[in-house]
């Protein structure tokens, strides 16, 4: 049994939380909050055994793994003080913000034998290889568009002039961070880093990047990524082959996935997923990882793989002088 705790108290931490429930191999542990009160709420709701108010208690805890949903800023520090103390770390995206930070820390992950990885729901979707799978069967791709654009639950406050932690540059968050990220993934992962990347972003008042597009050029073929915080798309992202298309309709879950004929004729590869499934896809792949890494590593080794292009990518898509 690995048991596992959480920082943070924010929906996508209850995501992982209903996730990780499918699998009797993980026990909930405790959550760690700067807030006695929210910890204590938070914990009566999820069924946490214990709250920790202080990083300390939890860094001396015999909890196995840690789930870290802080805000950006804090990842590279905290998951560097859990994996100095020999805990396991699954980390929200993105898990450092610069690729020298993250191979740091795979490094003493490394180390110290422990599991260090990024909860991004693509690399441990069932549906990543059927997606692979159908791109060959659409002949010659030229070209994709790939999209993510989701009018932030925050936009009302920015609108405010407030400054939301999600808007917050101090926080390194923002546009490409938070929703860009699940478009590279694909990409790099399919069809390899690009030649080059061409990127352009727009900064909002507080000085994140409220919304974004890159080109990515390949030699047979231009990608085109876009993403937004402060609009919503009604569209799918798409694979244009000359023998067919596929379209996604989620491309941060990884469903909705539909191939087309050159006459409209679809077929369906991947139907609408519950998110608690997705979510429970990282938490399983974190718990194959810790109890059997032999039968699991080439796994593992595509997730570190896929995690260096993506954050070497992002690198050259953050426009500074936006």
């Amino acid at each position: 049994m690995v048991n596992y705790s959480v920082i943070g108290t924010s929906w996508i931490t209850r995501s992982f939380i209903e996730g990780a429930s499918l699998h009797e191999g993980l026990s909930f542990d405790g959550v760690y909050s700067r807030s006695p009160e929210k910890g204590r709420a938070f914990a009566q709701e999820t069924g946490a055994k214990r709250v920790f108010t202080n990083f300390t208690e939890l860094l001396e805890s015999d909890t196995d793994l840690v789930y870290v949903a802080s805000p950006n800023v804090c990842h590279f520090e905290q998951c560097k003080a859990l994996l100095l103390n020999n805990k396991h770390v699954i980390c929200e995206k993105p898990i450092t913000i610069t690729l020298a930070e993250y191979k740091e820390l795979c490094q003493l992950a490394d180390s110290k034998g422990l599991v260090y990885l990024e909860a991004i729901m693509y690399m441990h979707s069932p549906a990543r290889q059927p997606l692979k799978d159908a791109v060959n069967k659409i002949g010659r791709i030229q070209s994709a568009n790939i999209d993510f654009s989701q009018l932030s639950s925050k936009y009302p406050a920015l609108m405010r002039g407030e400054n939301p932690n999600i808007f917050n540059p101090e926080m390194k968050t923002g546009a490409l961070n938070d929703l860009g990220i699940y478009c590279v993934y694909p990409v790099v992962d399919i069809f390899g880093v690009p030649e080059e990347i061409i990127p352009c972003q727009h900064r909002l008042f507080t000085g994140a990047d409220g919304s974004g597009s890159a080109i990515f050029k390949y030699d047979d073929k231009i990608i085109t990524i876009t993403y937004s915080k402060v609009g919503q798309s009604r569209g799918v992202s798409q694979i244009m082959g000359d023998l067919g298309t596929i379209a996604i309709g989620s491309i941060s879950q990884t469903d909705n996935i539909y191939l087309y004929d050159n006459k409209g004729a679809a077929t369906e590869l991947v139907p609408d997923i519950d998110k608690k499934y997705h979510m429970g896809n990282e938490a399983l792949s974190a718990l194959r990882f810790i109890e059997d890494m032999e039968s699991h590593k080439e796994h593992y080794r595509e997730c570190r793989a896929v995690n260096e292009m993506v954050l070497a990518c992002m690198e050259k898509m953050r426009v500074e002088n936006a």
